[in-house]
């Protein structure tokens, strides 16, 4: 059946199509954003429950703010691939969540993994060609909470890394040995517990890594080449923060809780302005005039630069 036999016999099907085709992007989003809400019903029970901090509030905050600034550039037809798997994800994050359709139910935090992912989808469906998939997927993940998670699964093997390191960069000026997570440097014991295990620089670093990328404009390329020296800022920020704290202990001059907690700040400032440095493309540099060399050749006027 041709659209114009459609559109004769069945008007008002046609009219259906149109006044869907012409939904804004903030409709089709608030649709999804209601098809998954017991998603977002379990975070805010997480987090009221105080089982996990607040931070992916800062995530959710940082995607709605993309959105409200790219307003103007929205499609107003959207990429259907984005779109499909948009929808595709909105469904399979249900069924993964209730264990409908034969699959196995997960735990929360699984599905609204899937849940988040569908959601950047949708986004990026809407958003200009010039926005880069992967931090907005990066900051929908950071946007669940999973630090208490992070926690439990990578806490100690970070502990045991940063601990490590520690005791090379102490060695020269102290006696250190190291067991597990627990430090003696010169017959004192220094336990790298649970907050010095660097979860939340880790988390505020790949933050800062999205949400610079994306406000430079940076794509998906160019991101995904400079995350391993996102990894290795985070971890050599903590690895210094640590070291600094078991040196001052290994002394006997523990630092007061507000000295403690100041040094914690001034490095984990400097980790994320290097992160933030590293995600914003270097500036073009214009050369002055002085630079060009005019030359004629045959009467014509050529502009060269050396």
């Amino acid at each position: 059946m041709s659209l114009a036999t459609l559109a004769h016999h069945h008007p008002r099907v046609v009219d259906w199509a149109i006044r869907i085709d012409r939904t804004p992007a903030f409709g089709w989003l608030a649709l999804q954003c209601a098809a998954l809400a017991p998603t977002w019903v379990w975070m805010a029970r997480r987090l009221q429950d105080g089982s996990d901090d607040p931070l992916g509030l800062v995530a959710l905050v940082a995607l709605a703010a993309l959105a409200w600034q790219c307003r103007r550039e929205l499609r107003a037809s959207p990429r259907l691939g984005w779109l499909a798997l948009a929808g595709l994800g909105t469904v399979l994050a249900t069924l993964l969540r209730t264990g409908l359709g034969g699959l196995p139910a997960l735990p929360p935090l699984a599905s609204g993994l899937v849940a988040v992912l569908s959601l950047a989808a949708g986004l990026l469906a809407f958003l200009p060609r010039g926005v880069a998939a992967l931090p907005v997927a990066g900051l929908s993940v950071l946007a669940l909470p999973l630090l208490s998670s992070l926690q439990f699964y990578a806490g100690y093997p970070l502990r045991v890394v940063t601990a490590e390191a520690s005791r090379w960069l102490l060695a020269p000026g102290f006696e250190v040995a190291r067991e597990g997570a627990t430090l003696m440097v010169d017959g004192r014991l220094v336990i790298v517990d649970a907050p010095c295990s660097g979860v939340q620089m880790v988390w505020l670093g790949y933050f800062t890594a999205c949400a610079v990328a994306l406000w430079a404009r940076r794509s998906d390329q160019a991101f995904l080449r400079r995350l391993p020296a996102v990894g290795l800022l985070v971890l050599a920020g903590n690895i210094v923060r640590n070291s600094v704290l078991i040196a001052c202990e290994g002394a006997g001059h523990a630092l007061a809780p507000w000295a403690h907690n100041a040094l914690g700040l001034v490095l984990l400032a400097a980790v994320c302005g290097a992160i933030a440095r590293l995600m914003v493309p270097a500036r073009s540099v214009q050369l002055p005039a002085i630079a060009g060399l005019i030359t004629t050749e045959g009467g014509r006027r050529v502009d060269t630069v050396r």
